[in-house]
């Protein structure tokens, strides 16, 4: 009788906590509950969401090293209170002595390791100027203020948690390989250790009484310099002092009663999530059910049509005249499926990119919202995780290897496994192709969601198939992020599922229509926030990794 007793009272705890939890302020939804907690005071000081998420994106710096930094860069979608929308662009640059071949050898194959691994892998970095640009333009705090939580987690330390840990130590072998990094990852981490980084926060001090200036001059870009020298690197004084983000308009598209606000290129997250939209409005979703073999079937067979259009035509929109309006056209979407049929797979082999006339891993997301109605969607990243495995020595920060997110040559995978070609090539002052999905939802004109992910080529799908299961199969925000999740990216020819989402007999039906299959134990780490028609606010922190959604 106690067992049974006990047993019905921990599966009660365990519903309690598995739901959502509404709040009547702000919510912040990061990939660290520390990080979150810094953007939530800072609303809490009278800051905004924009406030809040240059907060948290410099806190990420510091106590989720793996993907959050300052040596990166990312993407940003806000919409104000008022209506007022845009994005800012603080993605990586080539630098000027960069070139088109620069990682191939005498024979034209690719040098393994030359763009993921060591100093010639990193772009220009534009964490510190996108954000700082978005809290001087958008932001009401001052930078001081903001940057203040980031500095005294980097000088005071924090309590380090298992995940990162581990995650440390399984990098240790490359760590060890660069002075710099050595120094502050090469030793055994544990759980429950204090982790100090006073170089890191020297050089959040420097940032916040310089601003930009403290980054991309002065002794902190003496050092990257330096560093750069140590390990054959290419980045210039001149390179660092010319950076400069880009505040772009945003891609918009509509879904039934959903508008659709994402970033544009050099993002291809916006036009392939707008894409795949548009082709799946032709169909009605709710009635193939979630996990049915229709529903995986057309998912799939969309993806690889998008993904082959991405490999093609997507690029630095500076650089190269990316067919937007086509790409994100309902009547080119409608045109490029006419072929599908349910329970036919065309391999990718046969799928070719679409008939347009040419004119020419790690990441992490914040997700945050307040009161008033301000909303914003920010992806950052170093690319794989921890970059290049190299810190600058003296200044305490990871740099990134997003030179590898170029076509290093047409038809040659990156490390996600993603092919592209003239679109994407390596010129100088050019930034490489993202699949970074920053994006906003309105629902009937008014504030809905603010949701995006990490996770390489997967985080397209993996804010696809959020959005999806809220809009057409009414779950609520914690299950609608956490389900399982399926992926294709035209190729390699494989059906990408995680473990728990078929049955054994969908797995022999998926086989016999003609599906590859590759399990995988998750992918995405989705961050959402989301506005109940009471007017309260939910947010999530995707289970699949460590994060929290923390409101008021």
């Amino acid at each position: 009788m106690f067992r049974r007793c006990l047993i019905i009272l921990l599966l009660s705890f365990s519903s309690l906590y598995s739901q959502n939890i509404d709040y009547k302020n702000a919510v912040v939804s990061s990939a660290n509950e520390l990080a979150s907690e810094v953007g939530i005071n800072i609303i809490k000081q009278g800051g905004n969401a924009v406030d809040a998420v240059v907060g948290v994106a410099f806190a990420l710096a510091v106590v989720y090293p793996q993907a959050g930094n300052i040596g990166g860069g990312g993407f940003l979608v806000y919409r104000s209170a008022d209506g007022f929308e845009t994005s800012i662009d603080f993605r990586e640059t080539a630098p000027r002595l960069s070139s088109k071949n620069m990682f191939l050898d005498e024979q034209g194959n690719v040098i393994p390791n030359l763009s993921t691994l060591g100093h010639l892998g990193s772009g220009i970095p534009g964490s510190v100027a996108g954000l700082l640009y978005a809290l001087d333009k958008y932001g009401t705090l001052p930078r001081e203020k903001v940057l203040s939580y980031a500095i005294n987690l980097a000088e005071k330390g924090f309590y380090i948690n298992s995940e990162l840990a581990n995650s440390i130590n399984s990098n240790k072998e490359e760590f060890i390989m660069f002075e710099g990094s050595s120094k502050i990852f090469g030793k055994k981490f544990r759980k429950g250790e204090l982790f100090i980084q006073t170089d890191l926060a020297n050089t959040l001090k420097e940032i916040s009484l310089k601003g930009r200036d403290g980054f991309y001059k002065g002794w902190v870009a003496q050092r990257i310099i330096e560093e750069m020298k140590r390990g054959n690197g290419i980045i210039t004084l001149e390179d660092l002092a010319s950076y400069n983000p880009v505040e772009r308009k945003v891609l918009k598209g509509e879904y039934k009663n959903f508008d659709i606000i994402t970033m544009g290129p050099p993002s291809s997250g916006g036009m392939c999530i707008i894409y795949l939209f548009n082709i799946l409005e032709n169909y009605n979703l709710k009635s193939l059910g979630r996990t049915s073999l229709d529903y995986i079937n057309l998912l799939s067979e969309a993806m690889k049509r998008v993904y082959a259009d991405r490999s093609e035509f997507m690029g630095d929109i500076d650089f190269y005249k990316v067919p937007i309006e086509e790409l994100i056209s309902k009547t080119y979407a409608k045109n490029r499926f006419e072929n599908f049929q349910f329970g036919k797979v065309i391999a990718s082999d046969n799928i070719e990119p679409g008939k347009i006339k040419k004119e020419s891993t790690q990441t992490t997301h914040i997700s945050a919202a307040d009161s008033k109605g301000n909303m914003v969607s920010l992806t950052t990243t170093l690319n794989d995780s921890y970059g290049n495995k190299v810190v600058v020595d003296g200044a305490g920060f990871l740099l990134n290897n997003e030179m590898d997110d170029f076509s290093v040559k047409p038809g040659v995978p990156n490390i996600f496994g993603l092919v592209g070609n003239e679109a994407n090539a390596i010129e100088p002052g050019k930034r490489m192709l993202s699949s970074m999905t920053p994006t906003i939802i309105l629902k009937d004109s008014k504030p809905f969601m603010v949701v995006g992910s990490p996770g390489g080529g997967k985080i397209i799908t993996s804010v696809l198939q959020t959005l999806l299961n809220v809009i057409e199969f009414d779950m609520d925000l914690q299950e609608a992020v956490d389900a399982p999740r399926f992926h294709h990216q035209w190729l390699p020819d494989l059906l990408q599922v995680e473990k728990t989402l078929l049955s054994r007999n969908m797995i022999k039906k998926l086989s016999d229509i003609g599906y590859e299959l590759k399990f995988v134990s998750d992918f995405g780490r989705v961050e959402a926030v989301m506005f109940n028609s009471d007017g309260t606010l939910s947010g999530h922190s995707d289970k699949r990794g460590s994060g929290k959604a923390i409101g008021f």
